[in-house]
């Protein structure tokens, strides 16, 4: 699943060890009681998305939604979850911006682990 958001905004200049580090307490953020439910993911920041993405795609969930997965399945490699270092200071104008920015995008891309498709999550305000 995709987040893409693009408001025009000036880029906030920050070096990959800061993003790093709001990544991580946007991580430390969720409530432990799902935290322990995310099975067998990886949170990778990269500069940009991929060719062929949208030029402002924020995050990428890469894997199967706990919901469509059998009692059987086991995944030879963890699903990913990407966030997207550039779009996402793009778009914001502050400091406080990126962080809150980066704690919907994180929230957003763990709720799709968790099988939940975008419409809610626009009506939940993670989209």
């Amino acid at each position: 699943m995709r987040l893409a958001v693009h408001n025009g905004g000036v880029p906030v200049d920050i070096s990959a060890e800061e993003f790093d580090g709001l990544v991580d307490a946007a991580l430390d953020g969720i409530p432990d009681e799902l935290a322990r439910l995310v099975q067998n993911v990886v949170v990778l920041v990269e500069d940009e998305p991929p060719e062929g993405e949208p030029d402002d795609l924020l995050g990428l969930y890469d894997g199967v939604a706990l919901t469509e997965r059998d009692g059987g399945y086991d995944p030879p490699l963890p699903d990913r979850i990407f966030l997207y270092r550039g779009p996402l200071t793009d778009m914001c104008e502050d400091l406080e911006e990126l962080v809150d920015e980066i704690r919907i995008t994180v929230v957003h891309e763990v709720a799709h682990h968790f099988g939940i498709d975008d419409e809610r999550l626009h009506d939940l305000g993670y989209a």
